[in-house]
């Protein structure tokens, strides 16, 4: 099979469209129809929802489909499966789980969420305490995860534990699939300073998972998370978006309708803001092209720290701008939402919500380091628990 060029993939667009008109067909058949043209993600494998073609050519097949009015998958609500849980499958699973996983996740008929952090290993991620004990063709896990965006929606979990505790503390830890809906999982909310509660803990007891649902060999769990971690922090960092999109368009919409609140001051740092977020913008281009030859590197983590320190200044600077109007917060009702909205929400939301941005997806201190030792080549830090059983380390 050659490998599809634009003029092509404009092709194939086109006979999806006349197969399934947008108009007359529903969504969620209109969708399974693009999976299995393979038009969904380009890139992957014939049959897994593309067509082996370069991950340049997304654009083509997405505008196509834009200008006839196709549906979208609504990619924030299930952006954890999207940029996550997928790439990660597509990596480390067998045949079978991607034939199972990867459709009705990228179709949006399962929502997945992701049982990383802990209570005592959030960012030394590799210290996590959560038990997985083999039992026959099972594996019994019991521990507690945090900060647990989607789980009270999600089918589906991406899951580290550790499965051998007389290994120092980045080996003996395997990678799973959990089914949120097993007995013994519990998911509690964690409302937030924003009033809602898109967080939550979990609580994991005696839950069983089959050894089918394992990614990646026993023991080597860390590897895999690997890879999920830096396609999390791309996504999070490098998303696509247009000039002035994101957290720099409210406050240039308010800024070029409201001349009664400029100052000097505030002028000057709204323009060194807007060339950041430019700069930022173009460098997550850059970055999207870079993953054409092959897998997210630590660069998406130097995106990801932009992202945070951008977005909390920006969101800083609003509320400055909108001297009294920026103290008021429209809505403190307890939600569980399905998504986070930070253009549609209103200047006080998006400040208290941007303070979170520099501990999600990995903290700032954490990627500062990553950034060091793997971009810059700087001297590693000195770790003294690197050949400690994680039995044996201090609690």
């Amino acid at each position: 099979m050659t490998t599809p060029d634009a003029d092509e993939l404009r092709r194939r667009t086109q006979d999806l469209l006349a197969a399934h008109p947008p108009a007359a067909t529903d969504r969620t058949d209109f969708l399974k129809a693009r999976f299995d043209a393979g038009l969904a993600w380009v890139h992957y494998p014939a049959g897994l929802g593309g067509l082996d073609a370069p991950r340049s050519l997304q654009p083509v097949v997405d505008a196509a489909l834009a200008a006839a009015g196709a549906p979208d998958n609504d990619p924030r609500r299930i952006g954890i499966g999207l940029g996550m849980a997928a790439p990660t499958i597509l990596g480390y699973g067998t045949d079978e789980q991607k034939r199972r996983f990867l459709r009705p996740l990228w179709v949006g008929e399962e929502v997945w969420c992701q049982l990383f952090s802990e209570p005592g290993a959030g960012s030394d991620l590799a210290a996590l305490g959560t038990r997985a004990v083999r039992d026959g063709e099972d594996w019994v896990v019991d521990g507690q995860k945090v900060w647990t965006s989607s789980a009270h929606l999600a089918r589906w979990a991406i899951l580290i534990a550790r499965t051998d505790p007389d290994q120092p503390k980045h080996r003996g830890i395997s990678y799973f699939i959990c089914d949120m809906t097993d007995p013994g999982v519990e998911v509690r909310p964690l409302r937030q300073i924003t009033g809602e509660a898109e967080f939550n803990e979990v609580f994991l007891t005696g839950v069983r998972i089959p050894d089918s649902r394992r990614l990646g060999p026993v023991g080597e769990g860390w590897k895999v998370a690997r890879t999920t971690l830096m396609n999390e922090r791309v996504s999070i960092g490098g998303a696509r978006i247009p000039r002035e999109g994101g957290m720099i368009g409210p406050v240039a919409r308010t800024w070029r309708a409201r001349p009664e609140l400029r100052t000097h001051d505030l002028h000057q740092r709204l323009l060194t803001l807007w060339v950041e977020a430019e700069v930022a913008r173009l460098t997550g281009t850059r970055l999207r092209q870079q993953l054409v030859a092959g897998q997210p590197g630590p660069e998406g983590s130097g995106m990801k720290l932009a992202f945070a320190r951008l977005n909390q200044e920006i969101s800083g600077l609003e509320v400055e701008l909108l001297g009294q109007e920026g103290l008021l917060y429209s809505d403190w009702t307890m939600r569980r939402p399905e998504l986070v909205d930070f253009t549609g929400r209103d200047a006080g939301y998006r400040y208290l919500r941007s303070k979170g941005n520099s501990i999600e997806g990995g903290t700032s201190e954490v990627l500062l380091n990553i950034v060091a030792e793997r971009v810059l080549g700087l001297p590693v830090e000195p770790r003294n628990d690197k050949d400690v059983a994680w039995k044996d380390l201090a609690r």
